[in-house]
């Protein structure tokens, strides 16, 4: 081809399509979805997070209907939140830029470590009761699990993301002010405060906190022109 027929080519190729207000809007809508699934999983929860497997196993016998429901509530949770986590990391990225790597790499490596390892939104004791499983003998499976190396790693991991990691990632957002002060505070104090939280009721208070604390991305991300999101295509 001549180097007339390529430069026609050029100036004839259909132009990309932009895609950054798509990408913008996606993640401001995910931003706060996750912390609000599991703080409602909280709140509606007949038993605390670490309660022993026979009280798992008596809550679902009791409140079957409930804890199928707050499985399917949880899901939002598990699946959102890197992404969710991403919308913060990417809107306090310049305005913060040391305090927000350190926050992403805590939170980031501990939310992988635990949504990858650790046992999904089914609880073992929801499945004992629906498929009339043995309960001295899932009860052994559940023990074993809780108690192997891999599990025990990643959930401390998961445990340091969510309270290092989002009380470096709120002072973040809150020192680049992109997004009202309350929310950085929100964030930073909903996360760090989680697992010391003394019922399962007031932890899921504390998870929506956190909620309003990821929505502060979700307010700079609508705030935010496509220029100043991204770079457009090319």
């Amino acid at each position: 081809m001549s180097t007339t027929s390529a430069a026609a080519a050029a100036t004839t190729r259909k132009p990309l399509r932009d895609v950054r207000g798509f990408w913008r809007i996606l993640l401001a809508i995910i931003a706060p979805l996750p912390m609000l699934a599991n703080g409602i999983y909280y709140l509606l929860s007949p038993t605390s997070g670490n309660a022993p497997f026979d009280e798992s196993v008596a809550a679902a016998v009791a409140h079957g209907d409930r804890v199928s429901l707050l499985e399917w509530i949880q899901i939002p949770f598990v699946t959102l939140l890197i992404p969710a986590t991403f919308a913060v990391v990417w809107v306090a990225r310049r305005g913060a830029p040391r305090l927000t790597t350190a926050g992403a790499l805590l939170a980031l490596t501990g939310f992988c470590a635990g949504l990858g390892n650790l046992p999904g939104t089914v609880s073992l004791a929801s499945l004992t009761v629906k498929e009339g499983l043995d309960v001295t003998t899932v009860g052994k499976l559940a023990k074993a699990m809780e108690e192997n190396p891999i599990f025990l790693i990643s959930g401390l991991l998961f445990i340091i993301g969510v309270t290092f990691g989002l009380l470096l990632l709120g002072l973040a957002l809150w020192k680049s002010r992109v997004a009202p002060a309350w929310m950085g505070i929100a964030l930073a104090v909903g996360g760090f405060t989680h697992p010391f939280m003394p019922t399962h009721v007031v932890a899921g208070v504390g998870l929506l906190v956190a909620a309003a604390g990821f929505a502060g991305a979700s307010y700079a991300l609508l705030r935010t022109s496509n220029q100043e999101f991204d770079l457009p295509p090319q």
